[in-house]
Order: C-alpha cells, then structure tokens, then sequence
C-alpha cells in the first residue's frame, strides 16, 4: 500500500473541501477502491473518507419517495422496515449483494459512484427512475451513468443521497457468479410513476435499459408478454462467465421471472 493523506470529515462542506485537492479520492465503504489501491490502480494523495458525515446517513419515506444516505450501507437498507414496506424489490436487492461484510461495509453512494459494470445498485436506480443528489444538484437516473465504470459526477463532487419513487410494482431478479456474487446479468423491473422500466446490469459495459422489453410489459404487463422474447447479443459482455450470446439468452428470461414475482 501506498502513501497516502487522510482527511476525515464531519460535515459535507468540509468532505467537499477536501476532495477539491489535488488527486484526492472519497472513500465510502472502501470496499472497490481499496483493493484498487493494492493493485496498484489507484494511487490518491489524499484520501477523503466520508464515514463520519452524519448528513450522508439515514432512510425516510414521505410522500411516495424512500429517500436513502449515500452513506447507508447495503445491510441497512435489507433490514429497514420502511424500505421493505414500500419497495420491497430493493430490499430484496441489497439483502443479495455479495456477502455480510460487504453489506456491511458497502454503501448506496460509494456503488453507484463507482459504477461497476456488474454492480447490482445501479439496476434498482435506473429501473426505479430515481435521482440521484448531490452537494451541488441532482441527476436523473438516466443521465448519471455514462459509461464503464464512468457516471455525470464532476471531480470531487459528492453523491448525497438517492430518492426512489415508490412503485405500483417491482422485482428483482440476479443470476449471479458464485465466488464473487456480482451479476452475471441482473435484472429490475418497475411499473409505477417513471413507467414502465427494465435495467439490466452485468451484461454489458455499463448498466441499461431493454426498451424493447419495456415495450412489450407496457402493453401487457406479465410474464406471458415475454414469452419467447429474445435480446440482441451485439455489444455484451463476453467472458470467462458466459459468451455474450448467453447473456443475451438471459436476459428476457429474468425479465420474465422479475414480472411474475412483482
């Protein structure tokens, strides 16, 4: 492990200030950046952790919205009852990422600004429509991820906290690697104030929408609309875990096991 500064604020204004420094890096749960900074991928100057900033902590519901910390951490958010009650799929979703000391340790803010191409935060995001704040603005689901590993946020700006629109309906569904228990492919299906919407995550680059899916469970919304569907394999992930024809296959699959469980 390198050298490196560590600054550990108590407020966002004061995490903001530090992470305007040169080749600083903010570090939520620590659970990709670490490893990456063993590997030898990353080699920040400073460290700006942001585990004692109480503003980036907690889960609410008001007015058909769960807003959640970006400090929160998976496990918090699998055993919060408010959670459970008005989106269940996204407590069923964070009960299911890796394991216990990564529930543990992971959070809602440090996944979706890290943006794995496998992660499974960033389905239940854009397949819920939901915004994502800052500590300058907020972004819509469909604008905040941008490509491998790469989302709308600027240097040094911070992630805040996640609002998620309560749905009519919505599921999960994730075929997983063993070892790792990332997403081979995921998929999150939502009906309610966004539409209808279908992300998918660990099939390609970076998570995405199946339009075409989306399409058919607009007009019909239940597993027989998806009866025989198929997904073009063009531009999939294509590996060690499966061909991109495979997760090709998938995908409509878990689509459908996602609407019958709604």
């Amino acid at each position: 492990m390198q050298a490196f500064a560590y600054s550990n604020p108590a407020s966002i204004a004061d995490a903001a200030g530090a992470a305007a420094g040169a080749n600083a890096k903010i570090i939520a749960g620590g659970q990709s950046l670490l490893p990456a900074m063993k590997l030898g991928l990353a080699a920040p100057e400073t460290l700006v952790d942001l585990s004692q900033v109480a503003e980036l902590k907690g889960i609410s519901v008001s007015g058909g919205v769960v807003k959640i910390g970006a400090m929160t951490t998976h496990a918090q958010v699998a055993a919060s009852a408010d959670v459970a009650k008005a989106i269940p799929a996204l407590a069923d979703l964070a009960g299911h990422i890796g394991d216990r000391q990564v529930r543990n340790r992971g959070t809602l803010g440090g996944s979706l600004a890290n943006n794995d191409p496998a992660a499974c935060y960033p389905a239940a995001v854009l397949g819920l429509g939901a915004t994502i704040h800052t500590n300058t603005r907020t972004i819509a689901a469909d604008a905040f991820f941008t490509g491998l590993y790469e989302t709308a946020l600027k240097e040094g700006e911070i992630i805040t906290a996640v609002s998620f629109p309560v749905p009519e309906k919505a599921a999960w569904q994730k075929f997983k690697q063993p070892a790792s228990r990332f997403s081979i492919v995921g998929v999150f299906v939502s009906k309610g104030p966004q539409g209808v919407r279908v992300a998918v995550t660990g099939a390609g680059a970076c998570v995405f929408r199946a339009k075409d899916i989306e399409a058919k469970l607009a007009s019909n919304w239940s597993g027989a609309a998806l009866q025989g569907a198929s997904f073009p394999a063009d531009g999939l992930n294509s590996d060690l875990h499966g061909s991109a024809e495979y997760r090709a296959a998938l995908i409509p699959v878990l689509a459908q096991r996602a609407v019958a469980a709604s």
